[in-house]
């Protein structure tokens, strides 16, 4: 059914009664078959943006989306309501993919999700050109900007899909982009400023009450957060940036009898999976999570969020305490800052952009021996790279740059890697790789000064993306402190 009513849409299929924010507006403007920019808080309902006109719209409203996780817990939920919805990737069988692929073909889905490595796919794009699309959507688009916190090197292609599906009308989505991403965005989708209209709702929460609290090592760490657990109730999600200190974390509350589950990149798929679920249901109120945790959870009632080590930039913080308060609702955002926790994060930053050398010779090493890269795995590629620093991760950072950019195929798990192609380009690009480690850098300095400042938190992050004339919040750490509020537990 195509319907001609947005309000009924709304009412019908995702039973709310009125838009919230600039929801209708952003809507119409896209029906008229005009580009868009949506700036949109965390939990404000970024997906009807796009879901609606799919509904309303004759062809196929394609969404590029970033992880597999979000795209699927928005088609699940898409599904849950009717709509001919698919996602397309990595983590679907053969068969499951080809069925797909036919259905596509036969323009059988008003809505589809797929990464943007997807149109390195002969099949999807034979598949995809026997559509119409009627609208092209991309989800957090802060990746696409190369000075994006999450950028994404297929996203650099995003012109050439464009162009390849016929030039549709674009809209693309974030919460989080200064002013130099959101111009980068326009840029990359092969857009003028002029051809774009900015939806900026803002990234105002009011709902979220910020602190920091000065810390030493992680007994203080594990001391406070019991103090905040026990005095806030509710569902809540403790932020980690190394896998070590969350398992230290882990043992340290279970000796206090604190029921919680963890997640991170090293636990199996399906362990991770689990823990998820029962977090997501209330079986299991708290979850102590890296950041990999979080995109794609939709989960309203989020009463606590607690970095228990220093985030890499405003950006990335800001993403992950939009998870909490959804529904509108006060919650309350703890940052326990220790100053030795800067060190990781300048050290991840290194780890994050390894240099073109390092890359170079990480290619050279499975060019001339790949038996032994998939016999012996990364502890090779680490022995002959003279390193052993257990937290470094440059070498898996590499081998997934080498993969996104096409320079290798398979990986190293499956035991298949190879090298197609020497590395040439953005990768190996040492200025460019001077001025990316010094963005960063930059970034990481900017949320530093966010834990010294002595006014407004939340008027510090205003600030930073350009929201310049905000009055003091009233009820952060720092505003109390300035009313004279014993706050111990604020």
């Amino acid at each position: 059914m195509r319907y001609k009513d947005k309000k009924q849409v709304l009412s019908e299929v995702f039973k709310h009664s009125e838009f919230r924010g600039d929801q209708g507006s952003v809507i119409d403007h896209v029906l008229g078959k005009n580009h868009a920019l949506v700036l949109m808080p965390t939990g404000m309902g970024k997906s009807l943006c796009y879901q609606i006109p799919a509904l309303m719209q004759e062809g196929l409203t394609l969404v590029i989306s970033p992880l597999i996780a979000l795209m699927k817990d928005q088609a699940d939920q898409a599904r849950k309501r009717g709509i001919k919805c698919a996602e397309i990737n990595s983590s679907l069988d053969r068969d499951e993919r080809e069925k797909r692929y036919a259905k596509l073909k036969n323009k059988e889905y008003e809505l589809l999700y797929v990464a943007p490595e997807r149109f390195r796919n002969e099949s999807f794009l034979k598949s995809i050109k026997e559509n119409k699309i009627s609208l092209l959507a991309i989800d957090e688009a802060h990746c696409i900007s190369e000075w994006g916190h999450d950028f994404r090197p297929d996203y650099t292609r995003i012109k050439e899909f464009r162009e390849f599906l016929g030039n549709p009308t674009t809209m693309a989505l974030t919460a989080t982009a200064t002013e130099d991403v959101q111009a980068d965005i326009l840029k990359q989708i092969g857009l003028m400023p002029t051809e774009v209209k900015t939806f900026n709702t803002g990234i105002k929460r009011p709902n979220l009450h910020l602190s920091i609290h000065d810390i030493y090592g992680l007994d203080q760490k594990v001391q406070k957060f019991v103090m905040l657990h026990n005095y806030w109730k509710g569902a809540a999600i403790v932020y980690f940036s190394l896998v070590q200190t969350l398992e230290a974390f882990s043992k340290s509350i279970d000796k206090v009898s604190i029921e919680h589950v963890i997640y991170h990149g090293q636990l199996p798929r399906n362990k991770r999976e689990l823990n998820q679920n029962q977090f997501l249901k209330g079986e299991t109120p708290l979850i102590l999570a890296t950041p990999a945790f979080g995109l794609g959870i939709d989960k309203k009632d989020i009463r606590m969020v607690v970095h228990a080590e220093i985030p890499s930039s405003i950006e990335a913080y800001y993403q992950e305490i939009g998870r909490a308060g959804r529904d509108g609702e006060i919650s309350h955002c703890h940052l326990l800052y220790d100053e030795d926790d800067v060190s990781i994060q300048t050290d991840f930053l290194k780890w994050a952009h390894p240099d073109p050398g390092f890359i170079n010779t990480v290619y050279n090493l499975i060019e001339s021996n790949p038996k032994a890269v998939n016999q012996e795995g990364y502890d090779y590629l680490r022995q002959k790279l003279n390193f052993y620093n257990s937290r470094d991760f440059r070498v898996e950072t590499t081998l997934n740059l080498l993969e996104r950019w096409g320079f290798i195929e398979g990986d190293i798990e499956s035991k298949n890697v190879k090298a197609i192609q020497r590395p040439t380009g953005h990768l190996v690009d040492k200025d460019l790789f001077q001025k990316k480690l010094k963005y960063s850098q930059e970034k990481l300095l900017r949320m530093v000064q966010y834990t010294i400042q002595e006014t407004c938190l939340m008027k510090y992050i205003y600030n930073y993306f350009g929201l310049m004339d905000q009055a003091a919040c009233g009820h952060c750490g720092n505003c109390l402190d300035i009313q004279g509020t014993d706050r111990d537990i604020f």
